[in-house]
């Protein structure tokens, strides 16, 4: 273990242990807030003779048991007045807190033990040696905050100090009233304004902007940041309105925030606070951009040597809670400096220190943001990028999850609707693929190309990149006219990139490198891109001049470049290759992990969209013949043993040749017990069968299967199969609570497949399929079928509802035929389905049996009910929101967050789709 000294010390997020080293005072007062410190230790300047003996620290420095011991024995044994602000209670600092009040009993010393926050926590401040009174007087000055009111708290500890032990009663001791500080308002030119209608009025032509502070900052005199960012939001002609509040979650902060936005509407918020505002987010209601810019709790030299950027505590509080009010993540604004060290406090007096080009970036991206508010759609200028992994011409548009060709020909579709210049829309995907493919693609880049980019001009940006940046392109690429898309008779790289318009643009998105293997390299962590990587970027940001991007499907290789975590520097290859602009992505709800590398990486926006519709694997060709004669053998099996002898050695046959044996790992075991592999072969097959696969890809902006009936009812059963919250009622399984209401006693995730099963079969169960009823997975297998039946009776009965909110731009087609779980979509599908005798029979009775199919009992009814109150519908609404909230990024204004996850995993909230995911709900 380290031992440091508190004026060595790095800001930073070790908790190495610190011997403050203060000398003893009568006054010692400790908090966690930087602005309450500097506030002490200004008010203890202006009492001048008046003040006490004090001495001050942070808590943040105390959080070592060593480092409580240090302090205890050298500084706070010798007081005679100690006042903690304890950020989070007892169970935050339990050591220092249990050790203060032993040593305040034994010693004799006034004790105020303060929550750090506005609330009152009785159980921390009935462990103070001061009366409850006594103690709430002081919290009320430090939560009205501001120099005047730590004057009165340092007068309050003066005449404490005079007062015996035991003898401080309420009424001897005068603790002047907070002087009320506002909680919210505007600072302007030095000014505190309050008054909404006493506030200059902006220019029209400049966009508003609020910044919106911690009025802590204003408390302490920490506002050199803002001021500095206000300044560049200026430069870039906007107006900026600084605004302080004590915290966004005060009801009168959210108050005076919604008045003041519904006074002068802002066109993008910048916020520097942190956590999360919650549901009812003031800053959510003005419906623009909110960007999230850092003022970090780190100095500038911790950050530039941590490879993430910034510490857990400043990732938690600045990154992942603001991400659950949709926030678009930025970057570092200011740093935490701590070379200023106050001799008559004996205390490091931290400062907050702009970082330029932290905030020239955040002022660039609200400035092209409120840029794309302003312009009507036939003005904006956007690029649909597709990812290509591997760089092969046959993966273009590989997007995980998702027909990324066919969805972004819905979102050309929607943009024309919706007024953008485009003069061509594809017919289909696969007209767009061909399309592209006609162009320079990473495997063709000598194709002929729509746009080119000088060399020239090229070097002039390349050249203004940090050397950090430059270098190692240089050492591992070479020169430019080294790459492959640069063109030495045009003296210019050619675009992977074909028009559709002259202000729509879809393009390929560069690969990281050429002559290498793709797949080691594509999030290869030091791997830098190349020139014609860069190249593209460039020309896609000053020559094509786009207003903003859309990489559409999990995942680019943008996000992926060499670079801090977060809080990236200018070094950062995402930052060196894509300067400020607005950035959406739609990507699949079920990978938060990768999303969030865009969103902290890129100030990605994300449209989160729906998994791809999900099926039971079922079997068909040489499978569905070996489960054939694997049914066949056992019904013979004990009743007519020639017979079962002549199907065990077909069923042995037929897997070894097949090579079913093989992938089912029982090829030895067939030679050696036939017995022992023809049990763990049937096994095998019942849990292929029930296994979950993905029935094709999703397609933006349209339900499951295009809106097909059955790729629907497939959906909401797959969504219903895991149990929800506590599992109970509406929340249980629907395969479960059928079982509960037809097969009391039998558990059909639980049961063993391959066993036999020996429960009850009830009608409705035996005449679903005519396929042998021979174990547990057949007894599942029909209550499988009977959750789709009853899933088509509730899309039969929301159809007309149903279809009437479908999107008209994606150009889908309702289907309505038939539910046979056995038919899925395609030609040769269908022949294999009709095929499949065991499950066959007569379709016409079949039919008839759904028709007269309801809920069988109470238990399923609930889970039923659920499925058609609240599963469709979010299922409906997701096929609405995945192109009408890209849209609503498009024209600036405010994408809503919400949760990320696997839907068929337990986890229906994530619906609807269409939102900008967050990763983690630290508050769930």
């Amino acid at each position: 273990m380290h031992l440091l000294t508190a004026t060595s010390a790095p800001i930073g997020e070790g908790d190495e242990a610190i011997d403050l080293n203060q000398p003893p005072a009568e006054t010692l007062i400790l908090s966690a807030a930087d602005s309450e410190l500097a506030a002490l230790a200004a008010a203890r300047v202006a009492l001048g003779a008046e003040a006490p003996e004090l001495r001050l620290a942070s808590l943040l420095l105390l959080r070592h048991h060593m480092s409580v011991d240090l302090w205890l024995e050298k500084t706070a044994q010798h007081a005679k007045v100690i006042v903690a602000r304890v950020l989070g209670g007892h169970a935050y600092w339990p050591y220092g807190v249990e050790e203060l009040q032993r040593l305040a009993h034994e010693r004799g010393i006034h004790l105020a033990l303060l929550p750090g926050g506005h609330v009152q926590d009785e159980e921390l401040m009935g462990r103070s040696t001061l009366p409850m009174e006594v103690c709430e007087a002081l919290r009320g000055l430090f939560v009205a905050g501001g120099v005047e009111n730590a004057r009165r708290v340092l007068l309050a500890a003066k005449a404490l100090c005079a007062l015996p032990f035991g003898a401080a009663r309420a009424e001897q001791v005068r603790v002047e009233p907070p002087l009320p500080f506002p909680t919210a308002g505007v600072w302007l030119d030095g000014e505190v304004i309050t008054d909404i209608a006493a506030l200059p009025r902006a220019k029209p032509e400049k966009p508003l902007v609020p910044v919106v502070f911690y009025r802590a900052l204003l408390e302490g005199g920490f506002t050199a940041p803002v001021s500095a960012l206000a300044e560049a939001l200026r430069e870039k002609g906007m107006a900026p309105l600084p605004v302080f509040v004590s915290s966004l979650k005060d009801a009168s902060v959210r108050t005076f925030l919604r008045a003041l936005f519904a006074a002068a509407s802002p066109s993008v918020i910048i916020d520097t606070t942190a956590f999360a505002a919650g549901e009812d987010d003031p800053l959510r209601g003005a419906n623009v951009p909110v960007l999230q810019a850092f003022f970090t709790g780190a100095s500038e030299a911790a950050w530039r040597e941590n490879p993430q950027g910034l510490g857990a505590r400043d990732l938690a509080m600045l990154v992942s809670l603001p991400e659950l009010d949709g926030r678009v993540i930025t970057r570092a604004a200011s740093f935490k400096e701590d070379d200023a060290f106050d001799e008559a406090t004996h205390c490091r007096l931290l400062r907050y220190e702009p970082h330029a080009t932290g905030i020239s970036r955040v002022a660039g991206l609200a400035a092209r943001y409120a840029r794309l508010r302003a312009l009507p759609n036939h003005e904006k200028r956007i690029a649909l990028l597709l990812a290509n992994y591997p760089n092969r011409d046959g993966r273009i548009g590989n997007g995980v999850g998702l027909d990324t060709p066919a969805s972004a020909v819905n979102i050309l579709r929607a943009l024309k609707e919706a007024g953008y210049d485009v003069a061509r829309v594809p017919e289909d995907g696969d007209t767009l693929v061909r399309f592209l493919q006609a162009g320079p693609t990473n495997a063709r880049p000598e194709n002929s190309a729509d746009f080119t980019f000088p060399l020239e001009t090229y070097l002039n940006y390349f050249n203004a990149l940090p050397e950090e940046a430059r270098k190692p392109i240089q050492d591992r690429w070479g020169a430019p006219q080294d790459d492959p898309f640069f063109r030495p008779g045009e003296g210019a790289f050619a675009m992977p990139a074909r028009k559709l318009g002259e202000k729509v643009v879809c393009a390929i998105q560069p690969a990281r490198g050429y002559n290498i293997d793709p797949k080691a390299t594509y999030h290869d962590a030091a791997l830098p891109p190349p020139h014609g990587y860069l190249a593209f970027y460039f020309w896609l940001r000053e020559h094509f001049g786009a207003d903003a991007i859309v990489h559409v499907g999990k995942h680019g290789n943008l996000e992926w470049l060499p670079g801090k975590a977060l809080a990236l520097s200018e070094a950062c290859f995402p930052d060196a290759v894509l300067p400020p602009m607005p950035h959406f992505y739609p990507f699949i709800v079920n990978d938060p992990g990768e999303g969030a590398q865009a969103k902290r990486r890129t100030a990605a926006v994300i449209i989160d969209h729906l998994m791809p519709p999900l099926v039971r694997a079922e079997t068909h060709g040489a499978l569905m013949e070996l489960e054939r004669l694997v049914d066949e053998y056992w019904q013979a099996a004990g009743m007519d043993a020639p017979r079962a002898e002549r199907l065990r050695e077909d069923i042995i046959l037929h897997a070894v040749t097949s090579g079913i044996a093989e992938d089912a790992g029982v090829a030895e075991l067939l030679r050696e017990d036939p017995d022992e592999a023809l049990a763990l072969l049937d096994a095998w097959l019942c849990d292929l069968k029930e296994a979950q696969i993905r029935g094709g890809l999703h397609i933006l902006g349209e339900p499951p299967g295009g809106g097909e009936v059955e790729a629907l009812a497939e959906t909401l059963v797959a969504l219903a199969r895991m149990p929800r919250g506590d599992g109970t009622g509406e929340n249980a399984s629907l395969i479960e609570a059928l079982a509960n209401d037809l097969l009391p006693g039998f558990s059909p995730f639980d049961a063993p497949p391959a066993a036999p099963y020996e429960g009850a079969r009830p009608a409705l169960l035996a005449q679903i399929s005519d396929a042998p009823w021979r174990t547990n997975a057949d007894a599942r297998e029909r209550l499988e079928l009977l959750a789709l039946y009853l899933s088509q009776s509730i899309l039969s009965a929301a159809m007309p509802a149903t279809s009437s909110v479908i999107p008209a731009q994606a150009g889908i087609q309702k289907k309505t035929r038939g539910m046979d779980p056995r038919f899925r979509g395609d030609d040769e599908e269908k022949r294999r389905g009709a095929d499949k005798k065991k499950q066959g029979g007569d379709d016409e009775k079949k039919n008839v049996a759904r028709q007269a199919i309801h809920a069988p009992g109470p238990a399923s009814a609930a889970v039923l009910g659920w499925v058609a109150r609240e599963l469709l519908p979010k299922l409906v609404q997701s096929a609405q929101n995945e192109i009408a909230n890209l849209l609503k990024g498009l024209n600036g204004h405010h994408v809503p967050p919400g949760p990320s996850g696997a839907p068929s995993r337990g986890r229906p909230d994530v619906l609807p789709t269409g939102r900008n995911f967050y990763s983690l709900d630290a508050r769930a």
